[in-house]
């Protein structure tokens, strides 16, 4: 299996060597399609120079006129009417050219070699050191045609420029090898650390902290990475919680379960006794059914996710159902209720949104002294329902509020757990609320009372 290194690496370099071809064919097709004919057109002027001057001053040697004249870096090919051949400079690697475009210079007509050229995808003519590749011209010499054949000597005019161009080319790959090699490391090495923290979320320890201090990509997926790590660390807190405070909710009833029940075997216990160790016995068993019930409703709400019923529902009906069906609750503590109650109708899950409704105004009851006071009131808003819960009771400290909706958070232990609380109730109105795209507030003072407010879109 290839590494994220190797893979970066090859990577790299192949990109460099495809482009280092791809550079040279556009180059090359530059070369074919505007460097060669201005390059023929001038090697042309070159040819038709030489052959005037020499031609003004016949009485010279040809020999040593074009001998002379490669030690300007180029090459001379002559042949006269009967074939015969002449080579100044360095010889051409071949001397294959049709015999009728001999004839054609010799009668007059020009050879643009260079400009006519077949174009090869992978090599520049420029450098193709051929008899073909070549201007020829006619020229006059001792009273007889003779066809000159001219082209640019590159390795005397181009010589050491063509090394240096190599050396240059071969330096820049071979450092831009090293330094691909290094920065891959830089790029890798943190993909490393993320690899080593991802194995040890795996094995259970979420207490990590990356130290990748980088302001790219990977930096930020680092920081997104420690973030990920703390959340799943809370989250493992809570669910560790969560099962600690289940297993006490459950283990606190069944050990009051199993004493009353021992108490109830001795013979000598009166009847009196005995009906109030069954009736705490009762108690305790509706405590555990509330608490499985309330866990079960929790568990399916999460596992519900968005997928909820969809119902028109009129809220205002629904709670003041639940104020009457409260009633006795609040008459039997002398609680005053007041209503003020728009008609007000939303799009969700009649049953749910009725649960919520339940809690907290059971809730209200619970915690307001007797002859409290408990407002209910329902604001219909242009966009939104607006429903309020107001009661007298004991409040709640202001550095409890942002707890009160945790799973198992009581405000008052001791009082709560008289009245059979699980400390799931308001868990689970959040959750309602929230599948219904809506919020729920408090504000509350110790000693004053407290207020929900729940928001619920149209």
């Amino acid at each position: 299996m290839r590494t994220l290194y190797v893979r970066i690496f090859i990577t790299t370099i192949g990109i460099m060597i495809a482009s280092a071809l791809l550079a040279f064919i556009v180059t090359n097709i530059y070369y074919h399609f505007s460097l060669k004919p201005e390059n023929d057109k001038k090697i042309t002027n070159i040819a038709e120079n030489s052959v005037a001057i020499y031609e003004e001053n016949d009485d010279r040697s040809a020999d040593d006129y074009f001998s002379t004249l490669t030690d300007l870096g180029y090459q001379f090919y002559i042949v006269d009417q009967e074939g015969n051949t002449k080579m100044y400079g360095v010889p051409f690697r071949t001397y294959e050219l049709p015999s009728e475009e001999i004839e054609r210079v010799l009668n007059g007509e020009i050879y643009h070699g260079i400009a006519n050229y077949p174009w090869k995808l992978f090599v520049t003519g420029f450098f193709n050191n051929k008899l073909s590749n070549t201007v020829g011209v006619p020229f006059e010499m001792n009273g007889k045609t003779h066809a000159l054949f001219v082209r640019p000597d590159t390795n005397h005019q181009f010589g050491e420029m063509r090394i240096f161009i190599v050396v240059l080319l071969v330096l820049a790959l071979l450092f831009s090898f090293l330094l691909v090699l290094v920065s891959t490391t830089f790029i890798v090495r943190p993909i490393k650390k993320l690899t080593d923290a991802t194995k040890k979320i795996a094995a259970g320890n979420y207490h990590l902290k990356l130290n990748v201090n980088r302001q790219d990509e990977i930096g930020r997926l680092a920081y997104d990475f420690t973030k990920m790590s703390s959340s799943l660390a809370l989250t493992e807190e809570k669910r560790q919680e969560f099962v600690s405070n289940v297993s006490h909710e459950i283990q606190s009833p069944l050990t009051s379960i199993q004493g009353f029940s021992q108490a109830l075997r001795e013979e000598e216990l009166s009847d009196e006794m005995r009906v109030r160790y069954l009736s705490i016995i009762e108690s305790e068993t509706k405590r555990l059914s509330a608490l499985s019930k309330q866990l079960l409703t929790l568990s399916t709400l999460e596992r519900e996710g968005e997928e909820i019923e969809q119902t028109f529902v009129n809220i205002s009906k629904q709670l003041k159902e639940v104020i009457s069906v409260t009633e006795w609750q609040w008459r039997e503590k002398d609680i005053v209720i007041e209503m003020d109650i728009e008609e007000g109708y939303v799009t969700g899950d009649a049953g749910l949104l009725q649960q919520v409704w339940m809690n907290l105004i059971t809730n209200a009851i619970r915690y307001s002294d007797e002859g409290g006071k408990i407002t209910v009131q329902l604001k219909n808003k242009k966009e939104n329902v607006n429903v309020y819960v107001k009661d007298t009771g004991i409040g709640i400290a202001k550095d409890q509020i942002p707890h009160l909706f945790d799973r198992f958070f009581k405000v008052d232990k001791a009082r709560i757990r008289t009245e059979n609380s699980t400390g799931l109730g308001l868990a689970i109105v959040k959750k309602i609320i929230e599948l219904h795209q809506g919020t729920i507030m408090i504000e509350s003072k110790p000693g004053e009372g407290s207020v929900f407010q729940v928001i619920l879109p149209k």
